[in-house]
């Protein structure tokens, strides 16, 4: 007799070994139609697996965290199937899961292009309608190398004969066509009703460049058509959003081939950053940082020391002078430990917190640069807090709220916490990075929040929070973290003397709010849509005339108004004020101030908004209060 436990805690007997799909129709006919795949005793299977044994069993749904990953994993071998239907002869090599839909490379005699999407997609739509059973064999290595290059799979042999000799592997198939995969999918094609082909691109074998070239075709698959559709939608949000696009319109900063991944600021961009980094500054101040600055770059034997050389290499500049290799700081953390290491520190002096606007370089591949979201060269709000294991959790506590607030300020209202876990290459003892979890674990739970763990994404110095925060059109972006460091501090001698007069290392918690600094102000950019709240947008106001004849006093209120600290600009062009209002209103200028002789005569200004709301007339001092006003909320 085998009992099989399910969610709820209730139990079902079967004589016989039983599948995940025969459990699902004991339980009921609806429930069986709906089955995607199972997960016996916390593992995903295919909904034919066979339990032979006691076990806890979860059936898989579309109601799952689970589906849309085995949807999506199953929609890119509904891709390759349609592939080597309508194009005899492609190979298929490798098919991942990704963001929001997946992938597959393909070998063929041409280039695929967008042309084929469409007659690729609609021969999906029909192997949909077949309703196919997905099947799953397993092979020895060398069984399945001779599979596949029976089909003429040349490239997936290959990816095969680099696997153990003594693994056995999966093999999914679908009527005519079967790939190497772990699973689980879906049980037959008919599961798969919501997907799209999105672009064509170009891919090397196995990521070299040495190696051909495979023709790449992106797909997005969701659970129902409502979803794409909305996820379409997004796409087309985003693309109207686009940071360069609106940097572009509104002359704010542009990126060149000279200096990839490295951003030219224009006078209105950089007066976004101005405004970002004082606001940081003073959360700095009002947090009880005191701001550093530490060089740009440093001897190699630091950064051997700190643990970078053998884990952050490939991600380092390097440069040399007088036969000294120098590394161009990756981050700022070994530079605020020589400053913490310039004195001696007793344990009263602690927490030490620093803080910095520290420029960073990080040799980023080239494909992988995204206007100012992924750069080579970016500044942080980056913070370092030196404390006691005791202080550790009231550190994390506060800068939660902390982090919290500033979203707030920034227009973000929707903030999700995960603490990534230690990755396979990381430093320290098991038991250190079990007390750096725990803390953190115990200071999001003190604070009332829920969070998400991911394990094996903590940094390899020690685990994190991270902060990730959705968008105005539900896109998540991941900014702050707080990490818990016990081992870097040890690494570089930092030390401070405890109440028995003994030299302790200190925990090391890095910290940071906006994250880069670049990418900070891209987010809000498009999470604006340019559309930056008054306090925050480059020209917060513009004066302009009707006629000549208003001139002077045009500049008297823009001049007061700049006087008072205020970003404001004055139009005297000799041109219409209907011409004015629409360009300004383009540039996506908060506030539109018209004089004319009756202003000029009363001393007042006629204000109206960039969305076209008439405030009428109002003394200077009225407006220049609303904008302060603006500023501090």
């Amino acid at each position: 007799m085998i009992q099989i436990t399910l969610p709820d805690g209730s139990q079902r007997p079967f004589e016989h070994p039983v599948s995940v799909q025969d459990v699902a129709a004991s339980i009921g006919a609806g429930l069986a139609k709906a089955t995607l795949a199972g997960k016996v005793d916390g593992k995903l299977v295919d909904a034919s697996y066979t339990i032979d044994r006691d076990a806890a069993l979860e059936i898989v749904t579309e109601k799952s965290p689970d589906a849309l990953d085995i949807l999506r994993h199953s929609t890119a071998h509904l891709l390759g199937q349609a592939v080597q239907r309508l194009f005899p002869g492609a190979q298929v090599t490798i098919g991942p899961v990704i963001d929001n839909g997946f992938y597959y490379d393909f070998a063929y005699e041409r280039p695929f292009t967008p042309d084929d999407l469409g007659a690729i997609e609609a021969e999906m739509e029909k192997i949909v309608k077949e309703n196919i059973p997905v099947t799953r064999s397993v092979k020895g290595r060398d069984e399945a190398v001779r599979f596949f290059r029976g089909l003429g799979e040349e490239y997936k042999a290959q990816i095969i004969e680099s696997i153990p000799a003594n693994e056995e592997l999966s093999l999914y198939t679908q009527g005519e066509f079967t790939d190497l995969c772990r699973g689980p999918h879906v049980p037959n094609t008919g599961k798969l009703r919501a997907f799209k082909l999105m672009k064509v691109a170009g891919a090397y074998w196995r990521g070299d460049s040495n190696n051909e070239m495979l023709s790449r075709i992106y797909g997005t698959s969701w659970l129902n058509d409502k979803d794409l559709k909305a996820y379409l939608h997004q796409l087309e949000e985003a693309e109207k959003r686009d940071h360069r696009r609106i940097a572009k319109q509104l002359d704010l900063f542009h990126l060149q081939e000279e200096a990839p991944g490295m951003v030219f600021w224009h006078p209105k961009g950089w007066a976004i950053w101005q405004v970002v980094e004082q606001y940081v500054r003073g959360v700095y101040r009002k947090s009880g940082y005191q701001e550093v600055r530490g060089p740009q770059i440093m001897d190699v034997s630091l950064w051997k020391k700190s643990g970078h050389w053998d884990n952050y290499q490939e991600n380092m500049f390097f440069t040399e002078s007088e036969k000294r290799t120098y590394a161009l700081k990756p981050m700022n953390c070994p530079g605020h430990i020589q400053i913490f290491n310039a004195n001696l520190h007793s344990y009263r002096d602690l927490p030490i917190r620093y803080g910095e606007f520290g420029g960073c370089h990080r040799n980023e591949p080239s494909g992988a640069l995204h206007g100012i979201m992924r750069v080579r060269a970016f500044t942080q709000d980056d913070g370092h807090i030196f404390c006691m294991p005791s202080q550790i959790e009231d550190e994390v506590a506060a800068f939660h709220r902390q982090a919290m607030a500033v979203y707030q300020d920034f227009g973000f209202e929707d903030i999700a916490m995960k603490i990534a876990l230690r990755p396979e290459k990381r430093i320290g003892a098991e038991e250190v990075w079990d007390k750096a979890e725990s803390a953190l674990r115990k200071a999001l739970s003190v604070a009332g929040v829920e969070w998400e763990e991911l394990p094996g994404e903590g940094a390899f110095y020690g685990p994190k929070i991270e902060y990730h925060m959705k968008d105005s059109i539900g896109r998540t972006w991941q900014v702050g973290t707080m990490q818990v460091d016990f081992m870097m501090p040890e690494r570089l001698g930092a030390e401070y003397v405890d109440e028995n007069s003994q030299r302790q290392h200190p925990v090391m918690l890095h910290r940071a709010i906006v994250g880069s600094m670049e990418r900070f102000i891209g987010i809000l950019i498009e999470h604006h849509a340019g559309l930056l709240p008054p306090w925050l947008a480059p020209i917060q106001a513009v004066v302009f005339s009707i006629t000549d004849a208003q001139a002077d006093y045009v500049r008297e209120v823009s001049q007061a108004l700049v006087g008072q600290g205020f970003r404001v600009a004055a139009d005297l062009r000799n041109e219409k004020v209907g011409y004015k209002i629409r360009e300004h209103t383009l540039q996506k200028v908060p506030y539109l101030i018209v004089v004319g002789d009756r202003e000029k005569e009363t001393g007042t200004i006629s204000v109206r908004t960039r969305g076209g709301e008439d405030l009428g007339s109002m003394p200077l001092a009225d407006f220049a209060a609303k904008l302060e006003a603006e500023a501090r909320r």
